[in-house]
């Protein structure tokens, strides 16, 4: 193999594949066209990297004279990059534009082994960008662009938030060859007219003129215009995987084939005119959807991810405020368990702050006064007071959504996914077999006619589109009704769904309209005490025991220790106070009830707020529509509502309390191991393993700032209500796409039984292309609104 990559590449530099110079470099035997390509091959030989060349010839580019780089040591610009500093850990993410291929993903992932200060390197291929975790005491951020730049991948560094700006702005390489198709396909079909209309005496005598000119036309649409095509598709045969444009790529290469046959030995017009359209009208296709995935990308990353609201601290006041509304300067409450949505500077409080949805590492990190904390961490012991320094939009938090490392290890293949080999590899054998029986029958007109409108009229664009328009459509009417999903895939997972799980604090119930009695007494000092501490968490009763106790001005505390679901404890004023359950209570006390919050003030008992909360209103409707659903309620509290739960849920429902988040854990595996498809309903922070770990995970909210990576959905609590609509509306969208293919089958068979009797001219088959994918667009479009207006979502 080495000997054939030596005489493949004698001509030409061994590492970008440019033509070699009269003077050349050399080294190991191999020829380079500039020291800079010399020296990248150095950099992968001596660090045993050189399996990069391998995924593809010639995969890397030339070597550019290095920019000046200087501003890079300046600490007030390397704090503007970075995503993430601490100590000796740094995260930054950059935008290159020069990922391209598999070859690419290999070597940006393999940084490690360049240089050991860098600790991983993770590729977004869609957005060509790279996420590095790097040391930087032993390497600074100028030395890893250098590094970057030496090995041929020159990161585009921007102050602004690049990911952002880049995928605003329109892809100017798609719009330059949307722009030449366009004008190509114009040129061709005016000196196409003639043979459209019959040609005249006169016309004749230019016929073969138009013929080179439109062959001429047809070079740089199809290796221009087409090449990405050609890339991908060959690409995906390297990987022994046929993708959807694979077809694409050998309709263009036919097309061009049969023009250059036909034009170079008189044998007819070609067929340049369907070339060229046909690529304009691809392009134009990849142009739409790119716009539309943006628009949705872009609502979903910079606000539907983060729903609920974040508290602000105004006039020292808490007030809670949309997460798009969060400026640079405001003040944010971030209470224990809380994650920071944008980075600020830690202006009051004691921070230990958990980087785990950052870094990986779990063990808290201690903040002091004046430090930045980044956005993502989560704060582990009592609230703390920040100010915003960057736009929630330009923070990390705003990639964890989406995020690789929060799916499942299991791989879930979806419908597209399913179809897209077999209907390839069906249009294929079909056009292959049509074209040997023509050619057996020793019509090679027909052969080449029939084999080109099969390859054409079966155009999977249906195949490509159809799918996330349809749950791209539903994902958008989720969103108007307070339910997040993640992704398309995750909509195909709810659809599926055969058990329900409902936690019940914060989800059956709710904390709006609770009741709130106290047995004992509180002095008004006491009573500003216990707000001062339970200020401090997350916890529904918490909050709703606050909203009661309605004190005007807070303590601040030390100690701050708060057990998951089980009780605070602090230090406030020099008095120790713990606020919890009665079995975590440092002393042991008789005669009172267990449920409740209990309230000690230096080891003597004062107390009990008793919280009745109320059902959600119109829990009873709710679980009628969910009968279909094996549905179970697993609960951390008592069995004092077990009465009532077996009046709203049916007699085979599974009820179970005093479940800690493993025993919740275990029970989703247990169904999983059975074949069941889980949606799980939860608090986001108690119940975030079930919820991680079940098929769809969904967090339910009501105004307070929970939010965990690691669930397919947040609800907000005042559209529970709804989600048997939202169940039935995902079902549906699958109905769309099932329908949408089988009219795009019925739509095929038809234009095939024309097209392998070599018929059906290409031409026709080109128009009938394009129709019938703005057809089944149309049909997803009206058919999705169509079921959601059913399901009184719109």
């Amino acid at each position: 193999m080495e000997d054939q990559r030596k005489t493949a590449t004698k001509a030409i530099c061994y590492h970008c594949g440019e033509d070699l110079p009269k003077i050349r470099y050399q080294t190991d035997d191999k020829d380079f066209c500039c020291a800079g390509c010399m020296a990248v091959f150095k950099i992968l030989s001596e660090n045993n990297l050189c399996n990069y060349y391998v995924y593809n010839n010639n995969p890397g580019r030339q070597l550019k004279n290095e920019s000046h780089l200087e501003y890079l040591d300046d600490p007030k610009i390397i704090d503007q990059l970075l995503d993430y500093k601490h100590e000796n850990s740094s995260i930054i993410t950059f935008y290159i534009p020069a990922i391209h291929c598999s070859s690419c993903i290999w070597l940006l992932e393999h940084l490690y082994k360049i240089n050991a200060a860098i600790f991983s390197s993770r590729i977004d291929f869609i957005k060509k960008q790279v996420t590095i975790h790097f040391n930087q005491e032993e390497i600074s951020l100028k030395h890893l662009v250098e590094t970057l730049n030496q090995i041929g991948y020159e990161p585009l560094i921007s102050l602004q938030d690049v990911v952002k700006a880049h995928s605003s702005s329109v892809d100017k390489t798609l719009v330059l060859k949307i722009a030449v198709a366009g004008f190509l396909m114009g040129n061709v079909m005016l000196f196409s007219f003639p043979e459209y209309f019959g040609l005249s005496g006169f016309e004749k005598q230019f016929q073969y003129l138009f013929g080179w000119l439109n062959l001429a036309f047809s070079i740089p649409a199809a290796f221009y215009c087409g090449r990405d095509y050609f890339t991908s598709a060959i690409t995906s045969i390297k990987h022994k995987h046929i993708n959807l444009d694979t077809p694409l790529a050998l309709i263009i290469a036919v097309l061009f084939l049969r023009t250059a046959f036909e034009v170079i030995f008189a044998a007819g017009p070609g067929f340049a005119d369907t070339l060229t359209g046909l690529v304009f009208l691809l392009l134009m296709g990849k142009w739409l959807k790119q716009r539309t995935y943006h628009h949705i990308s872009f609502d979903r990353d910079y606000r539907s991810y983060f729903p609920i609201a974040v508290t602000t601290l105004q006039n020292g006041k808490e007030k809670p405020v949309p997460i798009n509304d969060v400026k640079i300067g405001d003040r944010l409450w971030i209470r224990n368990g809380e994650l920071v949505p944008a980075d600020a500077i830690l202006m009051k409080g004691d921070a230990w702050v958990d980087m785990s949805f950052v870094t990986g590492e779990s063990e808290p990190i201690h903040k002091v006064l004046g430090e930045i904390i980044y956005a993502g961490g989560r704060q582990t012991t009592e609230a703390i007071e920040l100010e915003v320094i960057k736009p929630v939009s330009q923070s990390y938090l705003t990639g964890l959504w989406n995020n690789d490392h929060y799916k499942s290890n299991i791989e879930k293949q979806n419908f597209n996914d399913s179809v897209a080999k077999y209907f390839t590899l069906g249009v294929f054998l079909i056009a292959f077999a049509a074209t040997a029986y023509w050619l057996f029958q020793q019509d090679s007109h027909k052969a080449w006619s029939a084999f080109t409108a099969v390859i054409i009229v079966a155009c999977p664009c249906v195949l490509a589109l159809s799918t996330p328009f349809t749950l791209s459509a539903i994902l958008s009417v989720f969103d108007k009704k307070g339910f997040y999903v993640k992704n398309t895939d995750a909509v195909e997972e709810l659809a599926k769904c055969d058990t329900v799980i409902f936690d019940k604090t914060g989800t059956l119930t709710s904390n709006e309209n609770a009741e709130i009695s106290f047995s004992g007494s509180l002095t008004k000092e006491e009573k500003l005490i216990v707000a001062s501490l339970l200020r401090n968490s997350t916890h529904p009763l918490s909050r709703h025991i606050l909203k009661a106790l309605n004190v005007e001005k807070f303590y601040s505390l030390k100690d701050y220790k708060e057990l998951v679901g089980k009780g605070l404890s602090a230090t406030i004023n020099d008095h120790g106070i713990y606020a919890g359950h009665l079995s975590m209570l440092p002393i042991t006390v008789k005669s009172v009830g267990e449920t409740g919050v209990h309230i000690l003030i230096d080891h003597i008992y004062k107390g009990c707020f008793d919280i009745k909360q109320q059902w959600r209103p119109g829990l009873g409707q709710l679980v009628s529509k969910l009968s279909k659903f094996e549905l179970q309620v697993l609960s951390g509290d008592t069995n004092k509502d077990h009465s009532m739960l077996k009046t709203i849920f049916p007699e085979n429902t599974t009820i179970r309390f005093q479940q800690r988040p493993y025993k919740k854990l275990d029970a989703v595996l247990s169904l999983q191991d059975k074949g069941n498809h889980v949606m799980m309903l939860g608090d986001g922070l108690n119940d975030a393993g079930a919820l991680k770990q079940s098929n769809f995970g969904i967090a339910l909210t009501d105004n307070i700032n929970n939010f965990t990576p690691g669930c397919d959905a947040i609800l907000q609590g005042s559209a529970l209500n709804l989600l048997p609509n939202f169940i039935q509306l995902g079902k549906d969208g699958l109905k769309v796409i099932k329908i949408s293919f089988a009219i795009a089958t019925a739509y095929n068979c038809i234009g095939i039984y024309y097209a392998v009797q070599g018929t059906l001219y290409p031409l026709v088959a080109a128009v009938l292309m394009p129709i019938s994918t703005v057809t089944i667009i149309l049909f997803t479009t009206l058919a999705t609104r169509w079921f959601a207006r059913k399901n009184k979502l719109i």
